[in-house]
């Protein structure tokens, strides 16, 4: 059988990808059909690790701006969050997948807290790790965390499922003639100011050299295929 070319993945979710095509909310066709790809990544042996983005309840920054102290509106972001852990953790367990969900800020009647050595050691054991309210600190995104979390766990990638299929030079969305990247440092990421996660975390993930993928979490077997080391989506590195 194929060996898969990640052992250990830090797998990043956007909120707004957990909704659907509603853009708000939880779409749970969705949800399931990537908890079921990720049974599929357990069952041949990855450990994997989970970030989920609370922006399909709330945008810190974005909903925050101007209308709330930054502090309490990133508050509300993380704990967003949360609710999402609970949502993909809930359909995991009906899926017989083992779960924990740690939180950076204590909450212990619901979840684990974070420990680096206890999530380690779930994920040994073949249980997903979903982490919650991100750093745990106000002015940090989640995917500052998720790169955190990744280097904390010595995760051989960052897998950033998006709703985009890789990194553009221009937005598509708006520029027909944006061509994609296969490959890109993230330098040049930084350089260019092209969106793939914000600035901290493109130099966290510098820093500790862990390769970033971004592919479209359009199709959730996306996420199978680029673990197996199929050639999608870009790939970001030194």
């Amino acid at each position: 059988m194929e060996q898969p070319k990640y052992k250990r993945v830090l797998l990043k979710i956007s909120g707004e990808a957990l909704s659907g095509t509603k853009g708000t909310g939880l779409d749970f066709g969705v949800i399931s059909d990537v908890c079921d790809v990720v049974k599929q990544c357990v069952d041949i042996g990855v450990e994997v690790g989970i970030v989920v983005g609370g922006g399909n309840f709330w945008r810190g920054l974005k909903d925050g701006n101007g209308k709330m102290e930054r502090t309490r509106a990133d508050h509300m972001g993380m704990l967003a969050t949360v609710m999402n852990c609970f949502a993909v953790a809930d359909v995991m367990e009906q899926k017989g997948i083992e779960v924990r969900v740690q939180t950076a800020i204590a909450m212990q009647e619901l979840a684990e807290p974070y420990i680096r050595a206890r999530a380690v050691r779930h994920m040994e054991k073949g249980r997903v790790v979903i982490f919650g309210c991100g750093t745990g600190c106000p002015y940090f995104s989640t995917d500052t965390g998720a790169v955190l979390r990744a280097a904390e766990i010595n995760a051989d990638v960052i897998l950033l499922a998006k709703n985009i299929d890789g990194v553009y030079n221009a937005d598509p969305a708006k520029d027909p003639t944006a061509t994609r990247y296969d490959a890109i440092t993230y330098s040049d990421v930084l350089a260019q100011h092209l969106a793939v996660m914000d600035t901290t975390a493109t130099s966290l993930a510098m820093d500790n050299n862990i390769p970033v993928l971004v592919f479209a979490l359009k199709d959730p077997e996306n996420i199978l295929r680029v673990i197996m080391g199929e050639s999608m989506g870009t790939i970001v590195t030194q």
